[in-house]
């Protein structure tokens, strides 16, 4: 199998031949959230089918295009779209734009998700602000042959989103009468939507919103040392006592309406960085 680290250098080397300066901030937008590009000065874009070794998004609501530009003031670089476990890739190729924006020189990532709500006290298009994650994956982005380049064999998991960039989004939210919920955020596999029983579960075991990403990036963000900001927006409610069906095209839908509080918090943030 080829070398991991030739493939990561290689893909870097082509995105910044295409597009020149690189930025030290990267974002990864979810289900429905995309709509955070129109509020960017873009000076550049790429398909992902034109990037060598990039995956391809298979989810509809997922874009699949890298974006360079301008926003809240900073030069960041935004993912139009991700890749999913569930879709087929294997845990090395959903992380896989983590491993290449951190070799182009991201330092902050910011990772943003469509979730379904357990915490009671949540309602449908609140935005919650992860403080901590739990790991239900069937799979680990780190398991096998580990690159010193790249990071530690064993991370430390123990701040896996940045206490001061979530201290920094509460005085935004303040400052704007934002609602912002704080929550875990725990991860699994899907492709299907949770039972009423695996929501309780969940809520259980200390987990305020579930949802199919985002923890591989974020684990591997922390493994390249990289200071992570994560949200969700809650686009639909579970538990025992719930009776409305979830289905991708709702999920969608409740994501859109909430986008504007996210790219607030988000647009903010970077400004104050």
């Amino acid at each position: 199998m080829e070398n991991m680290l030739e493939k990561i250098r290689r893909t870097a080397e082509y995105i910044r031949g295409a597009v020149g300066e690189m930025p030290g901030i990267g974002i990864i937008l979810g289900t429905g959230l995309g709509d955070l590009v129109n509020h960017i000065e873009i000076s550049a874009q790429i398909e992902y089918r034109s990037i060598p070794d990039f995956p391809v998004s298979t989810v509809e609501g997922h874009s699949g295009k890298l974006i360079f530009g301008r926003l809240g003031g900073k030069y960041i670089m935004a993912m139009q779209g991700r890749f999913h476990f569930y879709e087929g890739y294997d845990m090395k190729q959903v992380t896989f734009p983590v491993r290449v924006m951190k070799e182009l020189g991201v330092k902050t990532l910011f990772v943003s998700n469509a979730a379904g709500g357990m915490n009671k006290e949540f309602a449908v298009g609140d935005v919650m602000v992860i403080t901590d994650h739990i790991n239900l994956f069937p799979e680990n982005p780190l398991r096998g042959r580990n690159y010193d380049e790249l990071g530690p064999r064993f991370p430390a998991m123990t701040e896996p989103y940045s206490a001061r960039l979530i201290e920094l989004a509460d005085k935004v939210a303040a400052e704007e009468g934002i609602r912002l919920m704080h929550g875990v955020y725990v991860g699994t596999q899907g492709p299907t939507f949770e039972t009423p029983a695996e929501y309780e579960y969940f809520r259980i075991i200390g987990g305020d919103a579930v949802g199919m990403s985002t923890v591989p990036e974020v684990i591997v963000a922390n493994h390249a040392g990289m200071e992570v900001f994560g949200v969700s927006v809650i686009t639909d409610l579970g538990g025992k006592d719930i009776k409305e069906v979830p289905s991708h095209e709702e999920v969608q839908k409740a994501a859109v309406k909430a986008q504007p509080v996210m790219t607030r918090v988000i647009t903010e943030v970077i400004s104050r960085l």
